[in-house]
């Protein structure tokens, strides 16, 4: 080929790589930016889930006041007639008071419990927000990593798609055969339809953050600012498992069960003592009129006590069932340990080796396969390679393009979880 024709190809290929039709991402929504503290807040304050969470703390007050209420007293109103109409013995009235005084301490034990069971639901409302904290942080991380991820597949696809372009004008010019420039087409509507998805995964990672935050309108969609610059910490390993077991909510929770298992015992017993019924009477009797013996009109007052015969004491299934309840909560909080010490070990270690990937790719590799990449292409368009080796540099490019991404999130993510398991919490970007 003469000098003067290899100059008019490059010409062209400039501009047709300036003139082609790109793939662009669909911005017919309101773009809302965020950033995190704020996004978290707003999550604290309006999501749904943790809202109505937040109802079963009131529940629970309601059920304190529920605890003090004392027996109400039974006020009876009745009327009665000693005889038929023949023997004209009178009519009368009767009224009485009667009054449940509760022994044994059973007022006392069930506002012990109702205070037990309110500070149980608060610590399982903490346990809750603190993994909804974590959730939504990760569901951040998400919009940013599928941000960044389409960046990736646009990116590789304005180079498919200038490659293709070029690969069509020099086919005209008979540089490179047919099955190569249809090739290179091919490739570019691949990565097109690779376009697509990840552009529908990143929206849909931007509706679920609306969704966290409590509301969702379709036109709308928020958009987490931030880089992964800022997950980098130094941890040891006992001391974040000491520190798990002083502030994990949900082992608070398990040990308030406890609690509420021992106090619920001591319920079952008080309500086994009887209690003591009051009852103060006035019975009123109209006169007589029976001849055989009449007698005037006349008030009765009486006074006594009931006493309940508790022949169903016989029967221990409650205080069975509270007992089995206090075995059951102290296995239950021994398993809780357990899990929890093993969530700061394996968050731990993952956070480690997440830490590893990341240096690895800092160390050099993710620019390597651009200048393979580069170098591929340069050489595809001298004829001194072929069009599979350019379309395997790519593919390389981008595989370690979106395992950088992969291993930032996962970095960051790791830590999420790092600090979710330890029950601390100092992330900010």
């Amino acid at each position: 080929m003469t000098r003067f024709p290899r100059l008019l190809v490059i010409i062209l290929l400039l501009c047709l790589s300036t003139g082609s039709t790109l793939a662009q991402v669909d911005t017919s929504f309101v773009k809302s930016p965020i950033v995190y503290k704020s996004y978290l807040a707003l999550v604290g304050k309006n999501n749904l889930n943790y809202i109505a969470q937040q109802f079963n703390l009131n529940i629970a007050e309601a059920a304190i006041e529920l605890a003090k209420i004392f027996p109400d007293p039974v006020l009876f109103f009745g009327a009665f007639d000693n005889g038929d109409e023949r023997m004209k013995m009178g009519y009368g009235a009767t009224s009485s008071l009667s009054y449940t005084v509760e022994l044994g301490g059973k007022r006392r034990a069930r506002i012990d419990l109702a205070n037990l069971q309110a500070q149980l639901t608060q610590s399982l409302l903490n346990n809750y927000f603190r993994n909804l904290r974590a959730d939504a942080t990760l569901a951040y991380l998400e919009g940013m990593k599928t941000r960044l991820s389409l960046n990736v597949e646009l990116s590789s696809h304005r180079s498919i798609k200038r490659l293709s372009s070029a690969d069509s004008m020099r086919f005209k010019l008979g540089q490179i055969t047919e099955i190569d420039s249809r090739q290179s087409k091919v490739e570019a509507g691949s990565v097109l339809n690779r376009v697509y998805i990840a552009e529908a995964t990143w929206k849909s990672s931007l509706l679920n953050l609306g969704m966290l935050l409590g509301h969702q309108m379709q036109d709308t969609l928020y958009l987490p600012l931030g880089d992964f610059s800022r997950f980098e910490r130094e941890f040891d390993l006992n001391a974040l498992t000491t520190e798990a077991l002083n502030n994990r909510a949900d082992l608070m929770a398990a040990l308030k069960s406890k609690e509420v298992s021992e106090q619920a015992l001591k319920l079952a017993r008080a309500n086994r003592v009887a209690d003591l019924g009051i009852v103060i009477g006035a019975n009123n009797t109209s006169y007589v009129i029976n001849k055989i013996a009449p007698t005037p009109s006349f008030t009765a007052v009486s006074a006594g006590v009931a006493i309940p015969l508790r022949f169903s004491n016989r029967y221990k299934g409650q205080i069975k069932t509270a007992e089995y309840s206090i075995k059951q909560a102290d296995i239950l909080y021994r398993e809780t340990e357990l899990q929890i010490k093993t969530e700061v070990a394996t968050a731990f270690y993952s956070y480690q080796a997440a830490k590893k990937q990341v240096e690895q790719f800092n160390t050099g590799l993710l620019n390597e396969a651009r200048k393979v990449r580069e170098g591929k292409i340069y050489s595809y368009q001298r004829g001194e390679t072929s069009l599979l080796e350019v379309l395997n540099a790519q593919r390389t490019y981008n595989d370690v393009q979106l395992n950088y991404y992969q291993a930032l999130y996962d970095y960051a993510g790791w830590l999420v979880e790092l600090e979710r398991a330890v029950g601390i919490w100092d992330i900010d970007f």
